[in-house]
């Protein structure tokens, strides 16, 4: 059974939080993505719990009813880190989780904690979210990725959330198509899930933009994009725990070309590629995420 709260961090933030299992099991951590919010773990939430974790998957701040700062510079990675470390710190106080499990922007936070504070998880799980040395070196050299990132300058926009929430969310739903489609089939995108969306996405967008207007890696507009001038050093981008990357190859966004040289960064690495699925994969393809997943803890 799914439980929600509201966990008051001592910084100040609040993240509003859904979990499952009993208290004192080994804790899994779920990280969501944009435009996507922590109701899309559910079914992995159940299904962990039944195998003897807790599971706790938060809403990023800036989404649904955790806390939304109004100053863009609030959603940096370092605020971003933060939100997550102080969680880990209240739901396992005594051990380190058992894995960060993490999803599109979920990801950016994770490859970033897990670099900083790896003594905090055992194990991390990354699903099609790019690492961000290789995404750096993509957007600043790749012409496809490039036009592939496009749309994280549209979200920029001082205008973004008004246009996404026009005739009923139509641009927001169509992420689910424009990042990639198996075979034109969309299933899992049935009239509930249509509503929880609706339900997240009504209490407020500004949040999910900001993570776009704050982060430098974007595609450059001209030779003066600050993405130009930013070097990441290597003993930033590393990652020195057991780290598993599941990836939806028809992610039209995020391609394939991504994982390339992730090697070069995480020694400890498994990298399952899974060609029927897209960015989307949770929704498309849980029970296999699951099986994944279950065995990489194991």
């Amino acid at each position: 059974m799914i439980t929600t709260y509201l966990l008051n961090l001592p910084h100040g933030i609040t993240l509003s939080c859904r979990s499952a299992g009993e208290k004192g099991k080994p804790v899994l951590v779920f990280l969501h993505g944009f435009p996507e919010a922590a109701f899309v773990w559910d079914a992995t939430l159940e299904h962990f719990a039944a195998q003897g974790y807790r599971c706790i998957a938060p809403n990023l701040r800036g989404f649904e009813k955790s806390s939304s700062p109004t100053d863009v510079a609030q959603y940096r990675a370092k605020h971003l880190v933060q939100d997550i470390a102080a969680l880990i710190g209240i739901e396992s106080p005594n051990q380190p989780l058992a894995a960060l499990v993490a999803h599109d922007w979920g990801g950016a936070v994770a490859w970033n904690l897990t670099n900083q504070m790896p003594q905090l998880m055992r194990k991390l799980c990354i699903i099609n979210s790019p690492h961000p040395g290789t995404f750096l070196r993509d957007l600043k050299n790749d012409a496809n990725q490039q036009a592939a990132s496009s749309y994280m300058n549209f979200l920029c926009r001082p205008d973004a959330e008004s246009l996404l929430a026009e005739d009923d969310f139509r641009r927001l739903f169509e992420f689910f198509s424009r990042l990639g489609a198996v075979d034109g089939k969309y299933a899992w995108l049935d009239e509930a899930t249509k509503a929880q969306y609706r339900d997240v996405w009504s209490q407020g967008l500004t949040g999910g933009c900001n993570y776009y207007r704050a982060s430098p890696l974007k595609p450059p507009l001209d030779e003066k994009s600050a993405i130009h001038g930013i070097d990441i050093p290597h003993e930033a981008l590393t990652v020195k725990i057991p780290t598993q990357v599941i990836w939806g190859m028809q992610d039209i966004a995020l391609p394939p070309r991504l994982m390339d040289g992730l090697e070069a960064y995480i020694p400890d690495l498994k990298i399952h590629r899974v060609q029927d699925a897209t960015h989307w994969i949770i929704h498309e393809q849980a029970a296999l995420v699951h099986r994944l997943l279950g065995e990489f803890l194991t």
